[in-house]
């Protein structure tokens, strides 16, 4: 068992590369995005709007690819869906380093090249967006159920670790080196560094299987039965593949409300809620939140790294505690610590109060996150769809995610322009509500194999 048990976590450990990458390229741009403010968006006279357009571009990338995912993962197979995003991020990297490749004069800032940089970002985006679906879907389909829950916030700790992965790779690249190399040099080698990553991610895909969920809703089930044996044992492969051959026998329609609307709107209401609470503005704009508090530019620089050691150990924290304790009680926990975090710092910005205070909440409220909403919103979305909705339902959740991501992160300059107090106490009583919605629609997974959980919904 101990054999098969590294089988699998070798094959998960290959898959949370991309969670990694997703990390990576969702946190690259907050090193970067004072001096593409300086570059193509000031020395071309465009608004603050233009600038929190073109940080948050990738999202659109984010929301057509979680949006593709389903139709992906269903036609090409998890894995090979997962090799689509693999080049989509090498692509977007050397694209969004050098954005002047075969059309534009560099040094010459243009409008023609803003939009350029930005659909390298967008491609990258797409790569985001699929890699946030598939990956946990792959993994869940993988794991034996009663380790699934740690393996799937294996993925969480990916995204978490590529953000500080690439805050030190940020924080290396400027450092010691004068505001102009940045601004014309050091920002193209913080994107060019996701290309290493997303090579390595590409290459060790070819050594991982299919799913055996995928494979079975292709016909493929002996292969299913084969990849089964290496995970759990020939005798527990035989009960794990009767269980699957029933879900797809009982149910051939593949219709994405085949299961009743309410699992649908609890996918949604995960995903919407893990960004209404604020969390990538937090982590998309974390330097320029310490430089307004006091701190220079190298300071919150390594305050983001600080921050980005606070979220890996306390997503350790929900790995180890995710199949003891059960979903429910870490995202209640979590959503009443958000709640604490964001409404003192709300407090903190009406007094016009700035220092070691706001850091302190600032924590809070992350660790908050990153124990709760941050794994477990993607554990759930791995584990509560039915076998023959899985792909389209997950497509439906994440596109739903990254579209909530992008509003939040698209209008918060704008939003701080208005009041800092009313921003943080916005994403406060959101936290609150989140609790309300765990309390009251989502129901308990820990333990249950896929198949058990479709008869949660058969019952509804």
């Amino acid at each position: 068992m101990k054999k098969n048990k590294l089988y699998v976590i070798v094959i998960t450990f290959v898959a949370t590369l991309g969670g990694l990458l997703f990390g990576y390229d969702t946190a690259v741009i907050s090193g970067a995005e004072k001096s593409i403010q300086e570059y193509l968006i000031n020395s071309l006279g465009l608004s603050t709007l233009i600038h929190g357009l073109t940080t948050s571009s990738a999202l659109i990338g984010c929301i057509i690819g979680g949006a593709l995912s389903g139709l992906l993962a269903s036609k090409l197979g998890r894995k090979k869906a997962l090799m689509l995003a693999a080049g989509l991020f090498f692509v977007s990297a050397l694209g969004s380093g050098f954005p002047e490749t075969f059309f534009f004069e560099r040094g010459n800032p243009t409008v023609g090249l803003l939009m350029m940089f930005n659909f390298y970002r967008v491609i990258g985006g797409i790569g985001v967006g699929l890699a946030s679906a598939v990956t946990p879907m792959y993994i869940g389909e993988i794991a034996p159920a009663n380790i699934r829950g740690r393996l799937v916030s294996l993925n969480q700790f990916a995204i978490i670790f590529g953000m500080l992965v690439v805050y030190f790779v940020n924080w290396g690249i400027s450092n010691g080196q004068s505001l102009d190399w940045i601004n014309s040099i050091g920002w193209r080698r913080m994107f060019l560094s996701e290309a290493i990553p997303a090579g390595v991610f590409g290459m060790l895909l070819f050594l991982v299987p299919e799913t055996p969920r995928y494979l079975s809703l292709s016909g493929k089930k002996d292969e299913a039965l084969a990849v089964l044996t290496k995970i759990s044992g020939i005798e527990r492969a035989k009960v794990v593949m009767a269980e699957i051959n029933e879900s797809m026998r009982h149910h051939s329609s593949a219709k994405v409300f085949s299961f009743g609307k309410t699992v649908i709107i609890i996918g949604i209401l995960l995903s919407v809620f893990q960004q209404f609470v604020g969390i990538n503005v937090v982590l998309y704009y974390a330097p320029r939140i310490f430089e307004s508090m006091g701190a220079a530019k190298d300071a919150s620089m390594m305050q983001t790294v600080i921050m980005g050691l606070v979220n890996v150990v306390f997503t350790v924290i929900a790995i180890l505690t995710v199949d003891k304790w059960g979903r429910k009680p870490l995202l209640i926990v979590g959503s009443a610590g958000m709640a604490i975090g964001m409404f003192a710092i709300a407090g903190l910005a009406y007094f016009d109060i700035i220092g070691i205070s706001t850091l302190v909440f600032i924590i809070i409220y992350t660790a908050s996150f990153m124990m709760s909403w941050g794994p477990i919103c993607w554990v759930l979305i791995s584990e509560i769809f039915p076998n023959k909705i899985r792909g389209q339902a997950v497509a439906i959740a994440v596109a739903a995610q990254w579209a909530a991501n992008y509003l939040i992160s698209s209008t918060y300059p704008a939003m701080m322009e208005f009041s800092g107090t009313f921003t943080y106490s916005f994403y406060g009583i959101m936290s609150v509500l989140s609790l309300l919605f765990v309390w009251k629609m989502v129901p308990e997974t820990k333990g249950k194999t896929l198949e058990e959980m479709e008869k949660i919904w058969q019952k509804k």
